[in-house]
This record gives C-alpha cells, structure tokens and sequence, in this order.
C-alpha cells in the first residue's frame, strides 16, 4: 500500500480575517520545506468573490523561499475566469521558478454558497453557466502550450495560432489535478462530474465529502475511465482538502473551527458540517478522522490548520498526529 502524503494548505485568505500572517505563512512554508514528513504546500484561490492574496502571485514567493515541497493551488476556482493562454503562460514560469514542482487542480468555480461567485462573474463580463466549458479548454490549452511548440488552438472561447511559451515548464506537461464535489442524490450531475475526471485528470481532488462517499466516487472515475478507454495513469492521485484543529478540549477545537471557517467563507457553517469537514480536538480523534480517508483511498490528503495560532497548531500536527498515520 502506498504511504498517503500530507499537504498544508496556507491561509491566504487568513491575513484579511486575522487568522495569519504574511509572517506566519513564511514561516510555514520554510518549516514545511525542512519537515518531510510535509510533501506539499497549497494556496487558496479566488479573485472576488472570496478575497484573498492572489494565488499565482503568492505561488511565485513560494517558490522562491522554498526547495522541496510540491506547490499547488487548491483549487484554482477561478480557473474560467482567467486567459486560458494566459494562464498557461504564468503556470509554465511557475514550474520554471520551482524547478518542477508545480501541480494545477483545475476548478470551475462556486455559484451559490461561501463567496460572491455570481457578482464576481459579472464584474469579469463572463456568462457563470459558461465556467465548466472555459475550465476544460483551459486544462487542454494548459497541456497542448507545454508539450509542444507552435500550436494552434480553436475552441468554443480560445482561439490562437502558432503560439510557443517561453520560458516552458521543466515538467511536459504539467501535472493537472481536476476537483469534482458533486451532491450525491444529484445524478445527473455525479455523473459529469466525476466522468470529466475521469477524461481529464492525472488526478482528482475532493473536499466536503465523507470518506465513504470518497470511496464510491473513485470506484465511479475507474469505471468512467475505462468507458472513456483511458488508462488512468499509474499516480494517479486522489487528494482530498481538509482542516484540522487538534486541541485536548474537543469543544473549545469545534467553536474555534467553526469561527475559522464562518469567517473564512463568509458562512454559518452548521457543527455538523464542520465536523465533516475537518478532524478536530484530541490528537486520537484527529488521528482516526484522517485515517478513514486514507483507508478510503486518498493519496495526498492537504489539511488547513483552522485555528488562530498557526505556529502552535503547526507543531501539533507535524509531531503528534501526522507520524501516527499510514
């Protein structure tokens, strides 16, 4: 069985709601860098609708301050709203920054809950129900610019002729993760969905899902793939984006959790739901959560710390609960 990876999501949007730091983010970044046992460092993304310090600006210092870790952006919801060209231009000079170590994850964006989604659309002057379409052509734009030189593409929102990048990716071509959450009673949709993973990515991420709905959602992509007639490939990799708040006080974890996340994503999340969606309070609470996705197929979970000390959650996680999983 192979070893799941762990990745730490930054709070870029922390530094607006007070729950980080410019400071505390670097200061993550570089420990993450030196603990191994950390095989990712993840951004978040939005433009207006959920503001925050910009995703491919903030990528770029990463970059720069770090050596090992992977960098990704989870998720990069505001995948149709960019240049897809454009795009791809700034992605390739971020792998070139990184020496290799970028990973995209492909999103098409949110439309009712935790953001201003529909007004953000507006401002850009771009259809929302057009967002699924703009996402796919940009992930094929994205793979054509970084595997060959003067390409030419026509689709149905980006049309260029004999265009090369440069500086071009250090990896041909760039690995791109693609998120699927679809509702598990919205048929219709499931299906699209996970089939769209299942023709377009060389991974898949999750969020907001229990395990065993991650569960039957992988089996779904495998037998989505072999019906595409794709191989998927052999790292294939299934993230799953979570939080966690390890704290011996289970209650005083929930409360500081759920204002992390009423606040990040302008919501009032339910207990309930927070509880689903991250692994709070004692160390062998948070241990077993976590475990379950692994046990249910994840290879790289990515976890925000979602509480207000990042410094001192940071050192829970990397030394108590992290060592204990398989």
């Amino acid at each position: 069985m192979t070893k799941c990876k762990f990745g730490l999501t930054l709070t870029n949007r922390g530094v607006l709601t007070g729950a980080s730091s410019i400071e505390d983010m670097l200061w993550l970044a570089k420990r993450a860098d030196q603990d191994e046992v950390w095989d990712s460092l993840w951004v978040g993304d939005s433009l207006l609708a959920i503001p925050r310090i910009d995703s491919i600006a903030l990528l770029g210092g990463l970059a720069l301050q770090t050596q090992r870790v992977r960098l990704g952006v989870a998720c990069c919801s505001s995948t149709p709203l960019r240049p897809a060209l454009q795009l791809a231009y700034q992605w390739a000079s971020l792998d070139t920054l990184s020496n290799g170590r970028m990973i995209f994850c492909a999103c098409q964006g949110g439309t009712e809950s935790g953001g201003r989604f529909k007004e953000e659309y507006q401002a850009f002057g771009i259809d929302i129900s057009s967002r699924m379409r703009r996402m796919e052509e940009a992930i094929e734009i994205m793979r054509l610019v970084t595997t060959e030189d003067e390409v030419s593409y026509h689709g149905e929102f980006n049309h260029f002729d004999q265009v090369t990048i440069r500086p071009n990716s250090v990896q041909h071509p760039l690995p791109i993760w693609v998120i699927a959450n679809p509702a598990p009673n919205h048929k219709k949709y499931r299906e699209r969905s996970l089939r769209r993973v299942a023709r377009l990515g060389d991974g898949w991420m999750v969020t907001v899902q229990p395990p065993e709905i991650v569960a039957e959602y992988l089996a779904e992509i495998r037998t989505y793939a072999e019906q595409e007639r794709r191989q998927l490939p052999a790292d294939f990799e299934v993230a799953v984006y979570y939080h966690v708040n390890v704290n011996d006080d289970y209650e005083a974890a929930m409360t500081e959790t759920k204002r992390y996340l009423d606040e990040y994503y302008t919501e009032d999340y339910s207990r309930e739901f927070v509880d689903m969606w991250a692994a709070v309070g004692p160390v062998e609470r948070c241990i077993a959560k976590i475990q379950k996705f692994i046990d249910a197929g994840a290879t790289t979970i990515t976890l925000r710390l979602s509480g207000y000390d990042q410094q001192k959650q940071y050192e829970r996680v990397t030394n108590e609960v992290l060592p204990a999983l398989v």
